[in-house]
């Protein structure tokens, strides 16, 4: 197979169009065709009830803190306290990285693929029975609201009660390999249009734990390849002995290289001008798109349309651009010399943010919310095309580590900073910024003038900090150029 691979890339250049597409499909065999279908089955299945989940939880939360100020007769502090359950369940994302490293040691890929996330599964559904126990229900069908806040069919249990289980779930979430996006708009979209408005979002998320347990059972048949071992009785009965006593040893070890990995990564980009610029050029920019996307969108559905799962349908605009950016560069790869053109192209893209803090709608009907989604695809679009650039430039750029630790590669410390520099950002701006828009809400009971600030103000200036960090590599003054 590597032999194949090889000969192929040293002929890539005879290949053109569909044939590459074709040449590349039968490297594999059949075996290999096989396990790729299944995976793509039940990574459509994981992602489509992530989305659910994701979006009815935040929507949940939401309404639920709206509703206790207006209960208790007091502030309210809804931004403030969904930003850091945000925030906390993407900090939970890292530690779950960190867990499943030991265990993939010990197990099959594919066995400890499928029992993270049926235990993924079992967390999302946790929420459901706390619910139903304290006497909630499935949205009536015929509901009609008494007053803004009335939520007559939710459980009665503290709000916050949702933030330890949502942290939960971020670590079974970190322990699941990253997916692909295009399943994720689908998933949006039934989320916004169908799930929330039928069963409430409350049990809208209801289909998560059936869709990941179908997806555990089907990567579960994924096949691995025929390694044979033999092993004596004595020393597979002294394996199984030290297997827990070596988990934790591997666990304690894991969290000592991940903080040295970020101390290394963090070294190699501040001391060396090829790699400076990276960080404000993918930790900001990750941090912006992943405000835009969970932290404006729903801010968006909530004030301005006082609806809370609308804001699916604004991410599924982003998802969908998302999708569009990634065939974007696919076709374009050839052409696309390295990740600073796109760069430029997304700062240029996301001063069309301006426009939230004066968009007034005509009426709260979701055609307008249609309309927002779509000027979220520009944002996706960037996010994306900036994604898969960056890495690739950088996976190219560090393959040959320059570290001389055999325990931490270049590749793994640079990445490991720039994203714990992006989770660090998120959870501390998030609910600071979410604390300043509730108090502005409660002073002016409009958002609109703190959407100046939040959306325009701050998006502008890290637009303005990566566009000028794009000019810090060498030979990077050139429309396209070629970074070495």
């Amino acid at each position: 197979m590597i032999n194949k691979c090889y000969n192929f890339s040293e002929n890539k250049n005879n290949y053109h169009g569909k044939n590459i597409i074709a040449t590349i499909w039968y490297l594999f065999s059949g075996r290999e065709k096989r396990n790729i279908l299944i995976y793509m089955i039940g990574l459509m299945l994981y992602k489509f009830g992530l989305e659910a989940f994701n979006g009815s939880v935040v929507s949940l939360a939401t309404n639920r803190y709206d509703r206790d100020a207006y209960d208790s007769g007091g502030s309210a502090h809804t931004f403030e306290k969904v930003g850091l359950l945000v925030g906390l369940n993407q900090a939970c994302q890292c530690i779950g990285s960190i867990l499943i490293a030991p265990i993939i040691k010990h197990w099959q890929t594919r066995i400890a693929l499928s029992i993270s996330i049926f235990f993924f599964a079992l967390c999302t559904g946790l929420l459901m029975i706390i619910d139903a126990v304290t006497g909630g229900k499935i949205k009536p069908s015929h509901f009609r609201a008494m007053y803004e806040n009335d939520y007559s069919y939710y459980g009665n249990y503290q709000t916050n009660i949702i933030i330890p289980i949502y942290c939960i779930t971020g670590i079974t979430y970190g322990m699941i390999e990253l997916i692909r996006r295009i399943s994720g708009v689908t998933g949006a979209l039934t989320t916004g249009l169908v799930f929330i408005p039928r069963l409430g979002n409350n049990y809208a998320f209801i289909i998560t734990p059936i869709l990941f347990t179908l997806s555990s059972i089907i990567w579960f048949f994924i096949n691995s390849i025929d390694i044979k071992r033999d092993i004596s009785n004595d020393e597979f009965f002294e394996e199984n002995q030290n297997i827990k006593r070596n988990y934790f040893k591997s666990l304690i070890n894991g969290f000592y290289l991940f903080g040295k990995s970020i101390y290394l990564g963090g070294k190699i980009i501040f001391t060396n001008r090829k790699y400076i610029w990276l960080f404000p050029c993918y930790s900001l920019e990750f941090y912006v798109h992943r405000y835009i996307e969970n932290g404006i969108a729903p801010q968006i559905a909530k004030r301005y349309f006082q609806n809370s799962e609308w804001s699916q349908i604004i991410v599924a605009g982003s998802n969908f651009g998302e999708f569009l950016g990634a065939i974007f560069v696919f076709f374009l790869t050839k052409k696309i010399r390295s990740p600073i053109i796109l760069l430029r192209l997304d700062c240029i893209l996301l001063l069309i943010i301006w426009y939230i803090p004066f968009y007034k709608p005509s009426s709260i009907s979701i055609k307008n919310v249609w309309i927002i989604a779509l000027t979220f695809i520009p944002f996706g679009f960037g996010s994306a095309s900036d994604d898969i650039s960056l890495n690739a430039y950088i996976q190219s750029s560090l393959s040959k580590s320059k570290l001389k630790n055999k325990d931490i590669s270049s590749l793994g410390s640079v990445m490991a900073f720039l994203y714990s520099s992006y989770i660090i950002l998120y959870a501390i701006l998030n609910p600071l910024l979410g604390k300043y828009i509730d108090q502005i809400y409660n002073t002016n009971q409009t958002i609109r003038p703190a959407f100046i600030y939040t959306v325009g103000v701050q998006i502008t200036i890290i637009s303005i900090i990566m566009a000028i960090s794009t000019f810090i590599p060498r030979d990077s003054f050139k429309l396209n150029p070629s970074l070495k």
